[in-house]
């Protein structure tokens, strides 16, 4: 499987040298699942997208410090981008800041939370698996993962089902027909990376939000079961 991934952003240039850059963290991830799959990256931060989009059998997106309302060149030839995968039927997978492209791109609607900042360790409530997923045991009844954002989706897409959420985050996975899947947390984000992202953001964040999302790293994450998850979406037909 040929897989897109439309990058967003980059890492801070004082992280890197710990955790890499956005390629490295998805790399890791994916292989670690599957070492077959092969990876395509566009800069779609610099304005670089697919010229077809039968140039990889399915995209992903990273997430971003930018917010999808931002006024930045990149993100309406994005969005576009994003509305002809969804016209096409194309299968996507959209992380973070790719969950909320999903989202505005469809018609639904993209706000700073009044909840504030979501750092660290989030726990949602399990509604539903994504299409195609086999559970190799018992279905969960929660799902825990990295997340570092302030916006959320406010509003759903029409065709939108929520699969997971929590009253600080109430669409915290959704899946849009049976070609789109989007993801609040960070799959990708380690727990090291995490902290050191709050500690660099230190002057931003609330000190309760901080310690709070500090001390929530004590938690396990689901990231490698979203991860087999995400490949299965990606996969059924």
């Amino acid at each position: 499987m040929k897989i897109g991934i439309l990058q967003c952003d980059d890492v801070r240039d004082d992280l890197q040298p710990a955790h890499g850059n956005y390629p490295a963290m998805f790399e890791q991830l994916l292989h670690h699942a599957d070492d077959q799959l092969e990876l395509v990256f566009y800069r779609a931060l610099d304005g670089e997208l697919p010229a077809d989009v039968d140039e990889c059998d399915v995209y992903m997106t990273t997430g971003s410090r930018h917010g999808v309302n931002d006024d930045l060149p990149w993100i309406p030839p994005l969005l576009a981008f994003i509305r002809e995968l969804d016209a096409r039927q194309k299968k996507l997978v959209g992380i973070c800041f790719g969950h909320q492209l999903i989202a505005k791109a469809l018609g639904g609607k993209v706000a700073q939370a009044s909840q504030g900042w979501g750092v660290g360790v989030a726990t949602h409530d399990l509604m539903a698996l994504p299409d195609g997923v086999q559970p190799m045991a018992a279905i969960p009844d929660a799902l825990s993962l990295v997340v570092s954002h302030q916006d959320q989706v406010v509003k759903l897409p029409d065709r939108a089902v929520v699969l997971a959420g929590s009253d600080f985050c109430p669409y915290a996975m959704i899946q849009v027909g049976p070609h789109f899947l989007g993801i609040q947390g960070h799959p990708e984000f380690s727990k090291p990376y995490s902290k050191d992202l709050m500690l660099a953001r230190k002057a931003s964040l609330p000190a309760e939000v901080l310690d709070n999302g500090l001390t929530s790293l004590q938690k396990p994450v689901d990231a490698e079961r979203v991860t087999r998850w995400m490949l299965d979406f990606l996969r059924n037909t």
